[in-house]
């Protein structure tokens, strides 16, 4: 007897005796609703704790890119200050022109050295003291808004450069 007559021959024992292979009604029946329902409650609260955890991560990607920006834009400038003993009246002769944050915010650049007036205009920290003595370089973070103190609410996620380049990293980080 062949292994294929074997086969044959216990399903037909089977089919006599009145027996199925699987038990009664399991191969037509499926899920039901309360277990489609236990299934996708556990994908949501999956979803829900998994989901802040990823913005969290993304947040924290984009904020790292913005210090390393921050970073590679200093080094530009302070070698071009090392042969022009000057900053830039701007950005646009020293790195390459429309840079944007990982926000979609250009960089500011602001020159404070050897101008008359702009200091007043300068970031400051908490007791009001201007952050950079040479030029204030920073990004606007995720909400694309700031004011000059460090202390208001819209210039807490900002990414900044302070202590002419010593910080570079959020304002609420800063002091």
């Amino acid at each position: 007897m062949t292994l294929c007559t074997g086969v044959h021959n216990y399903k037909r024992i089977i089919e006599i005796k009145g027996e199925s292979a699987m038990p009664r009604g399991y191969a037509e029946r499926g899920l039901t609703i309360v277990e489609l329902m236990i299934v996708l409650g556990i994908v949501a609260v999956l979803a829900a704790i998994a989901f802040p955890k990823y913005a969290d991560y993304r947040e924290r990607i984009r904020v790292n890119q913005a210090k390393q920006d921050i970073a590679v834009i200093n080094a530009s400038i302070k070698a071009y200050m090392h042969d022009n003993k000057t900053p830039p009246d701007s950005m646009s002769g020293v790195i390459q022109p429309g840079k944007v944050d990982p926000w979609g915010n250009a960089y500011v650049y602001q020159r404070l050295e050897g101008l008359k007036g702009v200091a007043g205009k300068a970031r400051k920290n908490k007791n009001l003291v201007p952050l950079n003595s040479d030029f204030d370089l920073y990004s606007k973070g995720r909400d694309g808004e700031s004011v000059g103190p460090l202390t208001s609410p819209v210039s807490r996620d900002d990414v900044i450069r302070a202590n002419d380049g010593a910080f570079i990293g959020l304002a609420s980080d800063y002091e």
